[in-house]
This record gives structure tokens, sequence and C-alpha cells, in this order.
């Protein structure tokens, strides 16, 4: 449906440039081009359509963010690497179990 919309419009630009019919030919287009922008009709269907829009970005928007739960760029770029998870995961694991260092093993003071 836009690319209709946009084809007339198009054509009806081109018409009213190319037009070789005189500046009162001009005019009379101008003056229907008006109304039919300043249509009640015309007006409803912008609505809609924008309505439309909106409502299809915010879709997108929330699918994306079900798909990845990131609320900043500073959330996503202070997420740990997955090397550094491995390593933060067996730190907490060697801490837990008294194995790793500052888990209370040799303390050489």
């Amino acid at each position: 449906m836009r690319y209709r919309i946009t084809f007339v419009a198009g054509l009806a630009i081109g018409y009213v440039l190319g037009a070789k019919a005189g500046r009162a030919r001009y005019e009379q287009l101008a003056r229907t081009a008006r109304k039919v922008a300043d249509s009640p009709l015309v007006q409803e269907v912008a609505g809609l359509v924008g309505a439309q829009a909106g409502n299809a970005g915010r879709a997108v928007y929330d699918k994306a963010v079900e798909k990845m739960p990131i609320t900043s760029v500073r959330d996503f770029l202070a997420r740990p690497t997955e090397d550094e998870e491995i390593e933060l995961i067996e730190w907490e694991t060697h801490t837990s179990n008294g194995t790793g260092p500052g888990a209370g093993g040799d303390r050489n003071t």
C-alpha cells in the first residue's frame, strides 16, 4: 500500500512539474492536492498508518528486548566475557571449597 501511495504521489508531482499546460493548470492541481491532503478521510488514514507504524516499531523493540535483555550499552559493556565468566566461576568454586587463593589456605606473612 505504501508503494502505491508513493507511486501516485510521484506521478502527480512529476505531472505538475512537467506539465506544459501553464500556471492555471498548476494552480488547479495544487488546489486539488491541498483538498485531498486536508480531507478528513486522508487525515484519518494517515493517522492510522502512523499508529500502525508506531505499534510495529514497538513490537519489534519488545521482541528485541525479549531476546536480548540488556537495558543499556553500559550494561552490555559491563557484562563479563565468556572467559571472564569461567574464571569467576572457577574462583568462586575454589573459594567455597577452600582450595583457592584467599580461601584461608597458605598465608606467608
